[in-house]
């Protein structure tokens, strides 16, 4: 039996593989709102098989956006937006779908990568004026971002918590908080983006305080049976930064909060990091995080292959595995995988005739209506 098509259990929510959808910004959204582009996209992804779909960073204010066509879950106008997409996806598909939570910080207000991706400043079209722990930019050349005062930091927990409720309402199987690739909250945990010298910075206790306020808020106005995790960066890839040590103390402290599952990247802090990219070049970081923290993981980055992701649960490395790219270069890859594992995997009843001849077994039927 495959390991990577067995069920598992993310908190109380039931998946039947392990093959997760990782987040992956689309830069198409108006206002924050869903737009066709996300129906024709999301669609074709929950009919892929794998147990969990990510929904991308979803910001939880204007000013938490990447891009200004970042998906948003900030108005009733984004909510109604996105439950057209979820309605046509529990019509015609058994997926569980989850919602990333996010804010950019110092990294928001930039412009799409198909046009540079560098930082739009306040008052240039797509721009504003953006907030971090410390007035610190992410380019040296950037417009450098308003410091967060305890009055903004109250607000910026209070967005969270409303976009939870919202997320509730439209029936969402879950929630990941955002807390990787140098976004807001990742900034408040690394020694490089924060230099505050009030109870948020300093040592990692201080620096762990304020992303700690934002996941018990969120797990509070989220209904209890419905999980909440966290995606976080293991090491910031620069020497006297956020490193795999810390990672998993902050991962202890989750996991006693509640949290169901760490989703262990890595970088995005700072462009002087020098990333080892290689295939599963991440996995060490979530199996340590698994065995020292005692709490689940997700791994992820360059994880392509139906073996390689077999082996990476088979040997306790991390309970499930996230795809990204390899997903958008091949949306059928859990189908591709279950024939590979010997394994059946969910397909809609209307593309079962696609059943290759020497895999009579591949999709579950079991469900025909």
């Amino acid at each position: 039996m495959s390991h990577l098509f067995s069920p598992w259990r993310l908190g109380h929510l039931a998946l039947p593989n392990r093959i997760v959808i990782a987040p992956m910004c689309q830069y198409s959204a108006a206002d924050g709102s869903a737009t066709d582009w996300h129906m024709i996209h999301l669609g074709h992804l929950a009919l892929s098989g794998a147990g969990l779909l990510t929904l991308e960073a979803t910001a939880v204010s204007p000013d938490a956006r990447i891009t200004a066509q970042d998906l948003g879950l900030y108005s009733e106008e984004n909510a109604a937006a996105l439950a057209r997409v979820m309605t046509a996806i529990r019509t015609h598909s058994p997926i569980r779908v989850a919602v990333q939570l996010a804010h950019a910080g110092r990294k928001a207000s930039t412009r799409p990568p198909w046009r540079g991706g560098a930082q739009a400043r306040p008052g240039e079209p797509d721009g504003w004026q953006t907030v971090a722990p410390s007035a610190l930019p992410f380019h040296p050349g950037d417009h450098a971002p308003h410091f967060l005062d305890r009055h903004a930091m109250d607000r910026v927990r209070e967005h969270f918590v409303v976009a939870a409720r919202r997320a509730a309402l439209l029936g969402l199987d879950g929630i990941e908080i955002h807390a990787a690739h140098g976004y807001l909250l990742h900034q408040f945990l690394s020694p490089l983006s924060n230099r505050r010298s009030d109870d948020y910075g300093g040592g990692l206790e201080q620096r762990m305080r304020f992303p700690l306020e934002i996941f018990d808020a969120v797990r509070h106005a989220f209904p209890v049976e419905r999980p909440v995790w966290v995606r976080i960066s293991a090491t910031d890839w620069v020497p006297g930064g956020w490193d795999i040590e810390e990672a998993v103390q902050f991962s202890k402290a989750l996991a006693a909060r509640g949290c169901a599952a760490i989703h262990v990247s890595s970088g995005g802090l700072s462009p002087q990091q020098v990333i080892p990219a290689a295939p599963g070049f991440q996995v060490p970081f979530a199996e340590r995080i698994r065995r020292e923290a005692g709490i689940a993981t997700i791994a992820v980055g360059l994880i392509t292959e139906p073996r390689q992701a077999e082996a990476i649960v088979a040997d306790g490395r991390a309970d499930a595995v996230a795809l990204a790219r390899a997903m958008l270069y091949d949306p059928r890859w859990p189908w591709h995988a279950a024939a590979a594992l010997g394994a059946t995997v969910q397909a809609p009843k209307q593309y079962w005739r696609c059943q290759p001849a020497d895999q009579p077994q591949l999709f579950d039927t079991s469900a025909a209506g």
